[in-house]
């Protein structure tokens, strides 16, 4: 049965996102000061944490850090004070099995690797690259589990095309009577695309769905000022040419007004996201019982882990009550900076606004097909 807990009630409102602990963000994952990361994320407050089989060693690197322990404690963190988000049906670049035999043999596995007998959220990933049927019968199965013995919690799905996600919630929701717990989305609601917001959220709640996390705010490291990424895996990223370069301009104007692009995407992506995300949010807030929205943040250094919280507390002051007059005047002046760089970006963006590439490409074949 469906937990009697909805989710907004648990779910909190920053996640810690693991797929930088991958090839494809760095070149030796294994390398990432994981443990110091997981447990100074938890002691300032981040209590979940995303990953999946697919991010390579994610899983593994993941659950180490959570089952090491605590330098005053002798003992890991409990369990009960954090949330972990994984994923099945992924395999490969172009490997998906959503079979209920690989399902249970996923799930068995990430139990292993993460140190836990239980999941709190687990999405079928990417099901833009199977059929409907098949991204229903994996449902299916993943609730089949959650009756059984309860090592899953909460289900989802997860992918890229918003439309195609939305397809999915009301295809599910019509076909078994119960709607999906959660949704995640990436890379669509960002200073670049706004889809989620336009095209998918009033949607997503029409087919029941109570939380849609915001991923990838940088748009796979899109908005960065060094633009895409390349580790070990090469030039993956799916951005068009002509969308690489308008993103170099973002940046250079960036540059102009002394900030970085990635430092102003993740600040216009969180703060937007509190409100445009609240329908679909998480009760966790501390604003006064208000819903705000949930966002999904990755890094890879404590450099990066100090800058993202220092952020996210900025923002939070903005919104909270009983923050030191100071506090909150910094916060609304920094939005309010924000604002005025992004919406110079928004002037040159021009066809790149609110465009999403294809996913999956041109020509896939799923090789796991049988």
């Amino acid at each position: 049965m469906p937990q009697t807990t909805p989710l907004p009630d648990v779910i909190p409102p920053l996640i810690f996102g693991t797929a930088v602990f991958n090839h494809q963000f760095n070149s030796d994952p294994f390398a990432i000061p994981a443990t110091t990361l997981v447990h100074h994320a938890l002691s300032s407050g981040i209590s979940g944490f995303d990953t999946s089989p697919y991010y390579g060693p994610s899983e593994e690197i993941l659950g180490a850090a959570l089952a090491a322990p605590v330098a005053e404690t002798k003992a890991p963190f409990p369990r009960d004070q954090y949330k972990i988000l994984t994923k099945v049906g992924r395999i490969a670049a172009e490997e998906f099995d959503y079979s209920p035999a690989y399902i249970r043999k996923s799930i068995a596995r990430s139990l292993q690797r993460l140190h836990t007998d239980y999941l709190d959220v687990v999405y079928c990933h990417d099901v833009e690259f199977v059929t409907p049927a098949e991204a229903l019968e994996a449902v299916k199965e993943l609730r089949k589990i959650r009756d059984e013995d309860g090592s899953i919690k909460y289900v989802g799905i997860s992918g890229f095309p918003v439309e195609v996600l939305c397809d999915l919630a009301e295809m599910i929701l019509r076909e078994t009577g119960e709607p999906l717990d959660v949704v995640m989305s990436y890379g669509n609601y960002t200073l670049q695309n706004q889809r989620l917001k336009t095209k998918g959220v009033q949607r997503f709640i029409d087919a029941g769905v109570r939380v849609i996390p915001n991923a990838s705010m940088l748009g796979m490291g899109l908005l960065r000022t060094q633009g895409v990424p390349s580790g070990s895996m090469g030039n993956w990223h799916p951005a068009p040419d002509g969308l690489r370069e308008v993103c170099k301009e973002a940046a250079r104007i960036c540059e102009q007004k002394n900030e970085k692009l990635e430092n102003v995407a993740t600040r216009w992506s969180l703060e937007h996201w509190l409100a445009d995300g609240a329908d679909v949010g998480t009760t966790r807030s501390g604003v006064d019982g208000q819903k705000i929205g949930v966002s999904v943040i990755g890094v890879s250094n404590l450099v990066e882990l100090e800058a993202a919280l220092k952020v996210w507390q900025s923002v939070q002051d903005g919104v909270q009550s009983g923050v030191e007059e100071s506090k909150k005047n910094d916060s609304l002046s920094r939005k309010r900076h924000i604002d005025e760089i992004v919406g110079g970006i928004h002037d040159i963006l021009g066809k790149w606004r609110d465009f999403a590439w294809d996913s999956p490409g041109e020509g896939f074949v799923n090789k796991a097909a049988k």
